[in-house]
Protein backbone atom coordinates (compact mmCIF):
# COMPACT_ATOMS: atom_id res chain seq x y z
CA UNK A 1 0.00 0.00 0.00
CA UNK A 2 1.11 3.72 -0.90
CA UNK A 3 1.56 6.29 1.73
CA UNK A 4 -1.16 9.32 0.58
CA UNK A 5 -0.10 13.02 0.69
CA UNK A 6 -2.27 16.05 0.43
CA UNK A 7 0.36 17.93 -1.32
CA UNK A 8 -1.89 20.89 -2.25
CA UNK A 9 -5.40 22.61 -1.79
CA UNK A 10 -7.46 25.61 -3.34
CA UNK A 11 -10.66 27.28 -2.26
CA UNK A 12 -12.81 29.25 -4.49
CA UNK A 13 -15.55 31.40 -3.30
CA UNK A 14 -17.95 33.08 -6.09
CA UNK A 15 -18.39 37.06 -5.71
CA UNK A 16 -18.23 39.41 -2.94
CA UNK A 17 -18.86 38.05 0.51
CA UNK A 18 -22.88 38.91 1.53
CA UNK A 19 -23.58 40.91 4.50
CA UNK A 20 -26.59 39.85 7.05
CA UNK A 21 -28.42 42.76 6.18
CA UNK A 22 -27.63 42.35 2.11
CA UNK A 23 -29.00 38.20 2.43
CA UNK A 24 -32.57 39.35 1.20
CA UNK A 25 -31.65 41.64 -1.66
CA UNK A 26 -30.10 38.14 -3.45
CA UNK A 27 -32.37 35.78 -1.91
CA UNK A 28 -35.90 37.51 -1.98
CA UNK A 29 -38.30 38.26 0.47
CA UNK A 30 -40.76 35.28 0.38
CA UNK A 31 -44.63 36.53 0.06
CA UNK A 32 -42.81 39.69 -0.48
CA UNK A 33 -42.61 40.32 3.65
CA UNK A 34 -39.17 39.84 5.27
CA UNK A 35 -38.57 37.45 7.34
CA UNK A 36 -39.48 37.14 11.20
CA UNK A 37 -37.00 34.04 11.81
CA UNK A 38 -34.53 35.83 10.05
CA UNK A 39 -32.72 37.53 13.38
CA UNK A 40 -33.23 34.86 15.34
CA UNK A 41 -31.38 32.05 13.35
CA UNK A 42 -28.79 34.53 12.16
CA UNK A 43 -28.14 35.12 16.13
CA UNK A 44 -28.11 31.79 16.96
CA UNK A 45 -25.88 30.85 13.67
CA UNK A 46 -23.01 33.66 14.11
CA UNK A 47 -22.81 33.82 10.95
CA UNK A 48 -21.97 37.18 9.48
CA UNK A 49 -20.79 36.62 5.72
CA UNK A 50 -21.49 34.16 3.51
CA UNK A 51 -20.72 33.71 -0.48
CA UNK A 52 -23.59 33.34 -3.18
CA UNK A 53 -23.37 32.53 -6.71
CA UNK A 54 -26.16 35.19 -7.03
CA UNK A 55 -26.48 38.85 -8.51
CA UNK A 56 -28.09 41.12 -6.31
CA UNK A 57 -31.17 40.32 -8.89
CA UNK A 58 -31.38 36.96 -7.91
CA UNK A 59 -30.03 35.60 -10.66
CA UNK A 60 -27.13 32.85 -11.29
CA UNK A 61 -23.40 33.84 -11.83
CA UNK A 62 -21.99 30.66 -11.63
CA UNK A 63 -23.49 27.00 -11.77
CA UNK A 64 -22.06 24.15 -8.74
CA UNK A 65 -19.93 22.52 -12.07
CA UNK A 66 -18.07 25.74 -12.73
CA UNK A 67 -17.56 26.80 -8.98
CA UNK A 68 -15.88 23.17 -8.55
CA UNK A 69 -13.78 23.60 -11.49
CA UNK A 70 -12.54 27.10 -10.58
CA UNK A 71 -11.17 25.62 -7.39
CA UNK A 72 -9.64 22.25 -9.36
CA UNK A 73 -8.05 24.82 -11.18
CA UNK A 74 -6.50 26.49 -8.51
CA UNK A 75 -4.67 23.57 -8.05
CA UNK A 76 -2.74 23.55 -10.98
CA UNK A 77 1.49 25.26 -10.73
CA UNK A 78 4.54 24.30 -12.00
CA UNK A 79 4.75 20.74 -10.42
CA UNK A 80 1.28 20.02 -11.36
CA UNK A 81 -1.06 20.58 -14.47
CA UNK A 82 -4.40 19.49 -16.41
CA UNK A 83 -2.58 16.83 -18.60
CA UNK A 84 -1.38 15.19 -15.13
CA UNK A 85 -5.06 14.59 -13.51
CA UNK A 86 -5.68 10.79 -13.30
CA UNK A 87 -8.96 11.01 -10.75
CA UNK A 88 -11.52 13.61 -10.29
CA UNK A 89 -13.69 12.96 -7.32
CA UNK A 90 -16.43 14.97 -6.78
CA UNK A 91 -18.80 15.09 -3.65
CA UNK A 92 -21.88 17.90 -3.09
CA UNK A 93 -26.01 18.15 -2.10
CA UNK A 94 -26.47 20.37 -4.58
CA UNK A 95 -25.71 19.54 -8.19
CA UNK A 96 -27.20 21.56 -11.14
CA UNK A 97 -29.11 18.76 -12.10
CA UNK A 98 -30.63 14.86 -11.45
CA UNK A 99 -28.47 13.32 -14.14
CA UNK A 100 -25.50 13.43 -15.55
CA UNK A 101 -23.31 13.05 -12.53
CA UNK A 102 -21.84 16.39 -11.33
CA UNK A 103 -18.20 14.74 -12.03
CA UNK A 104 -19.26 14.48 -15.29
CA UNK A 105 -20.11 18.23 -15.54
CA UNK A 106 -17.00 19.58 -14.09
CA UNK A 107 -14.68 16.74 -15.99
CA UNK A 108 -16.61 18.70 -18.90
CA UNK A 109 -15.48 22.22 -17.89
CA UNK A 110 -12.40 21.43 -17.44
CA UNK A 111 -11.35 21.12 -20.89
CA UNK A 112 -8.70 18.68 -19.74
CA UNK A 113 -8.65 17.38 -23.65
CA UNK A 114 -8.27 13.68 -21.98
CA UNK A 115 -10.59 10.88 -20.32
CA UNK A 116 -10.31 10.43 -17.08
CA UNK A 117 -11.73 8.59 -14.35
CA UNK A 118 -14.08 10.35 -12.88
CA UNK A 119 -16.40 9.70 -9.42
CA UNK A 120 -19.43 11.78 -7.99
CA UNK A 121 -20.59 11.24 -4.12
CA UNK A 122 -23.94 12.66 -3.00
CA UNK A 123 -26.08 13.18 -0.08
CA UNK A 124 -25.18 16.15 2.13
CA UNK A 125 -21.93 17.20 3.88
CA UNK A 126 -20.45 13.51 4.27
CA UNK A 127 -20.17 13.72 0.32
CA UNK A 128 -17.37 15.83 -0.13
CA UNK A 129 -15.64 13.36 2.52
CA UNK A 130 -16.76 10.21 0.76
CA UNK A 131 -14.82 11.37 -2.49
CA UNK A 132 -12.01 12.33 -0.28
CA UNK A 133 -11.62 8.67 0.45
CA UNK A 134 -12.28 7.75 -3.01
CA UNK A 135 -9.62 9.04 -3.79
CA UNK A 136 -7.25 8.37 -1.06
CA UNK A 137 -8.23 4.64 -1.14
CA UNK A 138 -7.36 4.83 -4.71
CA UNK A 139 -3.43 6.50 -4.41
CA UNK A 140 -3.39 4.01 -1.47
CA UNK A 141 -4.25 1.22 -3.51
CA UNK A 142 -1.40 1.94 -6.59
CA UNK A 143 -4.93 2.40 -8.53
CA UNK A 144 -3.53 5.97 -9.11
CA UNK A 145 -0.32 7.78 -8.69
CA UNK A 146 -2.83 10.93 -8.06
CA UNK A 147 -6.36 12.27 -7.33
CA UNK A 148 -8.08 15.46 -7.14
CA UNK A 149 -11.08 15.72 -4.62
CA UNK A 150 -13.45 18.29 -4.33
CA UNK A 151 -16.14 19.37 -2.08
CA UNK A 152 -18.42 21.81 -3.57
CA UNK A 153 -22.04 23.60 -3.14
CA UNK A 154 -24.58 26.17 -4.65
CA UNK A 155 -27.14 26.44 -2.00
CA UNK A 156 -28.58 29.87 -2.90
CA UNK A 157 -30.21 29.17 -6.21
CA UNK A 158 -32.55 26.56 -3.73
CA UNK A 159 -32.90 29.30 -1.92
CA UNK A 160 -34.21 32.37 -3.57
CA UNK A 161 -38.52 33.27 -2.56
CA UNK A 162 -39.67 32.64 -5.86
CA UNK A 163 -39.58 28.65 -4.87
CA UNK A 164 -41.34 29.07 -2.13
CA UNK A 165 -43.93 31.75 -2.92
CA UNK A 166 -46.27 29.86 -4.47
CA UNK A 167 -46.41 27.75 -1.17
CA UNK A 168 -46.90 31.16 0.84
CA UNK A 169 -50.11 31.49 -2.00
CA UNK A 170 -51.42 27.85 -1.68
CA UNK A 171 -51.85 28.75 2.37
CA UNK A 172 -53.34 32.17 1.87
CA UNK A 173 -55.86 30.56 -0.17
CA UNK A 174 -56.28 28.12 3.08
CA UNK A 175 -56.47 30.90 5.47
CA UNK A 176 -53.86 29.90 6.96
CA UNK A 177 -50.70 32.27 8.42
CA UNK A 178 -48.85 32.84 5.02
CA UNK A 179 -45.63 31.54 6.58
CA UNK A 180 -43.47 29.41 5.65
CA UNK A 181 -42.85 26.28 7.74
CA UNK A 182 -39.93 26.68 9.51
CA UNK A 183 -38.35 23.55 8.91
CA UNK A 184 -37.88 24.98 5.25
CA UNK A 185 -37.21 28.52 5.94
CA UNK A 186 -34.50 27.63 8.82
CA UNK A 187 -32.23 26.36 6.00
CA UNK A 188 -32.29 29.45 3.80
CA UNK A 189 -30.08 31.46 6.28
CA UNK A 190 -27.35 29.24 7.15
CA UNK A 191 -26.28 28.14 3.76
CA UNK A 192 -23.67 29.44 1.32
CA UNK A 193 -21.86 28.82 -2.00
CA UNK A 194 -18.58 27.62 -2.99
CA UNK A 195 -15.53 24.93 -3.02
CA UNK A 196 -12.71 23.09 -2.07
CA UNK A 197 -10.16 21.12 -3.75
CA UNK A 198 -7.74 18.99 -3.12
CA UNK A 199 -4.85 17.16 -4.43
CA UNK A 200 -4.02 13.88 -3.45
CA UNK A 201 -0.22 12.05 -4.35
CA UNK A 202 1.77 8.89 -3.38
CA UNK A 203 4.22 11.60 -2.58
CA UNK A 204 4.87 14.54 -0.72
CA UNK A 205 5.98 17.58 -1.73
CA UNK A 206 9.73 19.23 -0.34
CA UNK A 207 9.15 22.77 -1.33
CA UNK A 208 5.63 23.25 0.20
CA UNK A 209 3.60 21.67 2.97
CA UNK A 210 2.20 18.38 2.75
CA UNK A 211 -0.65 16.67 4.91
CA UNK A 212 0.02 12.36 5.11
CA UNK A 213 -3.42 10.90 5.37
CA UNK A 214 -3.39 8.65 8.21
CA UNK A 215 -6.89 7.24 7.98
CA UNK A 216 -10.73 8.09 7.40
CA UNK A 217 -13.45 6.80 8.92
CA UNK A 218 -17.10 6.65 8.42
CA UNK A 219 -20.20 5.78 10.96
CA UNK A 220 -24.17 5.73 10.20
CA UNK A 221 -26.86 5.92 12.74
CA UNK A 222 -29.56 5.38 10.21
CA UNK A 223 -29.98 1.76 11.77
CA UNK A 224 -31.13 3.90 14.91
CA UNK A 225 -32.71 7.46 13.84
CA UNK A 226 -35.03 8.52 11.10
CA UNK A 227 -34.58 11.35 8.55
CA UNK A 228 -33.59 14.48 10.10
CA UNK A 229 -32.03 17.08 6.66
CA UNK A 230 -34.13 15.92 3.70
CA UNK A 231 -35.46 17.13 0.14
CA UNK A 232 -37.21 16.12 -3.15
CA UNK A 233 -39.59 13.99 0.06
CA UNK A 234 -41.75 14.89 2.86
CA UNK A 235 -41.65 13.32 6.04
CA UNK A 236 -44.80 12.01 6.98
CA UNK A 237 -46.20 11.02 10.61
CA UNK A 238 -44.79 8.00 11.36
CA UNK A 239 -40.68 8.96 10.35
CA UNK A 240 -40.99 7.88 6.81
CA UNK A 241 -39.73 9.80 3.55
CA UNK A 242 -42.21 10.14 0.80
CA UNK A 243 -41.14 10.69 -2.39
CA UNK A 244 -41.51 13.66 -5.08
CA UNK A 245 -42.20 10.54 -7.30
CA UNK A 246 -45.08 9.52 -5.41
CA UNK A 247 -46.74 12.98 -5.52
CA UNK A 248 -49.29 14.70 -8.17
CA UNK A 249 -46.97 17.17 -9.87
CA UNK A 250 -49.15 20.12 -8.93
CA UNK A 251 -48.02 19.07 -5.24
CA UNK A 252 -44.41 19.83 -6.16
CA UNK A 253 -44.63 23.51 -5.73
CA UNK A 254 -47.86 23.61 -3.41
CA UNK A 255 -45.56 22.06 -0.29
CA UNK A 256 -41.59 22.95 -1.72
CA UNK A 257 -41.53 19.71 -1.60
CA UNK A 258 -38.08 19.99 -3.82
CA UNK A 259 -36.79 22.31 -0.74
CA UNK A 260 -34.08 21.39 1.11
CA UNK A 261 -35.82 20.61 4.87
CA UNK A 262 -34.42 20.04 8.44
CA UNK A 263 -36.14 18.83 11.74
CA UNK A 264 -34.65 20.33 14.00
CA UNK A 265 -36.03 18.46 17.02
CA UNK A 266 -33.75 15.67 16.29
CA UNK A 267 -31.12 17.93 15.09
CA UNK A 268 -30.42 19.08 18.80
CA UNK A 269 -31.26 15.70 20.46
CA UNK A 270 -28.59 13.76 18.43
CA UNK A 271 -26.10 15.44 16.14
CA UNK A 272 -23.47 16.22 18.81
CA UNK A 273 -24.28 12.97 21.07
CA UNK A 274 -23.00 10.37 18.03
CA UNK A 275 -20.61 12.89 16.69
CA UNK A 276 -18.93 12.93 19.77
CA UNK A 277 -19.49 8.45 20.14
CA UNK A 278 -18.35 8.31 16.60
CA UNK A 279 -15.30 9.97 17.03
CA UNK A 280 -14.08 8.20 20.05
CA UNK A 281 -14.71 4.80 17.96
CA UNK A 282 -11.97 6.27 15.71
CA UNK A 283 -9.85 7.18 18.82
CA UNK A 284 -10.53 3.65 20.29
CA UNK A 285 -9.96 1.77 17.36
CA UNK A 286 -6.68 3.74 16.02
CA UNK A 287 -5.20 3.21 19.70
CA UNK A 288 -5.24 7.84 19.51
CA UNK A 289 -4.17 9.66 22.12
CA UNK A 290 -6.21 12.89 22.22
CA UNK A 291 -3.18 14.93 23.60
CA UNK A 292 -1.35 14.04 20.56
CA UNK A 293 -3.68 16.21 18.34
CA UNK A 294 -2.88 19.78 17.74
CA UNK A 295 -5.49 21.09 15.14
CA UNK A 296 -8.93 20.17 15.23
CA UNK A 297 -11.37 21.02 12.23
CA UNK A 298 -14.95 20.13 13.34
CA UNK A 299 -17.29 21.15 9.87
CA UNK A 300 -20.54 22.37 12.29
CA UNK A 301 -23.58 23.82 10.58
CA UNK A 302 -23.94 26.88 13.21
CA UNK A 303 -21.84 28.53 16.02
CA UNK A 304 -25.00 27.67 17.57
CA UNK A 305 -23.08 24.26 17.99
CA UNK A 306 -19.77 25.02 18.95
CA UNK A 307 -19.56 24.87 22.77
CA UNK A 308 -21.54 21.85 22.71
CA UNK A 309 -19.46 19.94 20.63
CA UNK A 310 -16.40 20.95 22.34
CA UNK A 311 -18.16 19.48 25.75
CA UNK A 312 -19.50 16.53 24.25
CA UNK A 313 -16.16 15.77 22.91
CA UNK A 314 -15.28 16.20 26.28
CA UNK A 315 -17.40 13.81 27.60
CA UNK A 316 -16.26 10.95 26.09
CA UNK A 317 -12.48 11.80 26.78
CA UNK A 318 -11.68 14.11 23.68
CA UNK A 319 -10.86 17.35 25.67
CA UNK A 320 -9.60 19.20 23.61
CA UNK A 321 -8.42 23.29 24.69
CA UNK A 322 -10.00 25.69 22.23
CA UNK A 323 -6.52 26.92 21.29
CA UNK A 324 -7.00 23.89 18.80
CA UNK A 325 -9.82 24.16 17.18
CA UNK A 326 -10.18 26.08 13.95
CA UNK A 327 -12.95 27.83 12.80
CA UNK A 328 -13.87 29.91 9.87
CA UNK A 329 -17.70 29.53 9.69
CA UNK A 330 -18.31 32.88 10.68
CA UNK A 331 -17.16 34.34 7.89
CA UNK A 332 -17.65 31.90 4.87
CA UNK A 333 -20.81 30.27 6.10
CA UNK A 334 -21.75 26.84 5.66
CA UNK A 335 -20.77 25.64 2.74
CA UNK A 336 -21.87 21.76 3.17
CA UNK A 337 -19.87 18.96 1.36
CA UNK A 338 -17.06 21.73 0.89
CA UNK A 339 -16.67 23.85 4.40
CA UNK A 340 -14.39 20.83 5.43
CA UNK A 341 -11.96 21.06 2.10
CA UNK A 342 -12.09 24.82 2.60
CA UNK A 343 -11.14 25.27 6.08
CA UNK A 344 -8.38 22.76 5.78
CA UNK A 345 -7.04 25.13 2.24
CA UNK A 346 -7.21 28.13 4.79
CA UNK A 347 -4.81 26.45 7.69
CA UNK A 348 -2.40 24.67 5.31
CA UNK A 349 -1.99 28.20 3.47
CA UNK A 350 -2.14 29.41 6.96
CA UNK A 351 2.06 29.38 8.17
CA UNK A 352 0.76 27.92 11.30
CA UNK A 353 1.35 24.27 10.82
CA UNK A 354 4.84 22.77 11.59
CA UNK A 355 6.23 19.19 10.63
CA UNK A 356 4.58 16.59 12.77
CA UNK A 357 1.82 18.13 14.04
CA UNK A 358 -1.52 16.12 13.89
CA UNK A 359 -4.66 17.65 12.12
CA UNK A 360 -8.21 15.73 12.79
CA UNK A 361 -11.26 16.62 10.41
CA UNK A 362 -14.34 15.82 11.77
CA UNK A 363 -17.73 15.69 10.04
CA UNK A 364 -20.93 15.55 10.72
CA UNK A 365 -23.82 14.99 8.33
CA UNK A 366 -27.91 15.46 9.94
CA UNK A 367 -29.27 13.92 6.96
CA UNK A 368 -29.89 10.57 8.57
CA UNK A 369 -26.65 10.83 11.38
CA UNK A 370 -23.74 9.77 9.17
CA UNK A 371 -20.44 10.96 10.38
CA UNK A 372 -16.60 11.15 8.87
CA UNK A 373 -13.53 11.80 10.47
CA UNK A 374 -9.71 11.85 9.23
CA UNK A 375 -5.87 12.04 10.68
CA UNK A 376 -3.41 13.96 9.36
CA UNK A 377 0.16 13.81 9.91
CA UNK A 378 2.14 17.78 8.77
CA UNK A 379 5.33 16.81 6.63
Amino acid sequence: MNDVFITKASTYLPNEPVSNDEMETYLGYINEKPSKAKALILRNNKITTRYYALDQEGKPTHTNAQITAKAVEGLFDENFGKKDIELLSCGTTSADQIQPSHASMVHGELNLNKSIEINTSTGLCNSGMNAFNYGFLSVKAGVKENAVCVGSERFSSWMTADKFNHEAENLKLLEERPIIAFKREFLRWMLSDGAGALLLQNKPRTDSVSLKVEFIDFYSYAHEIEACMYAGCEKQEDGSLKSWADYPSDEWLKQSIFALKQDTKILDQYILVKGAESLRSSFDKHNLDPNTIDHVLAHISSGYFKEGLKNEFANVGLDFPWEKWFYNLSEVGNIGAGSIFIALEQLMNSGKLKKGEKVLLCVPESGRFAYSCALLTVC
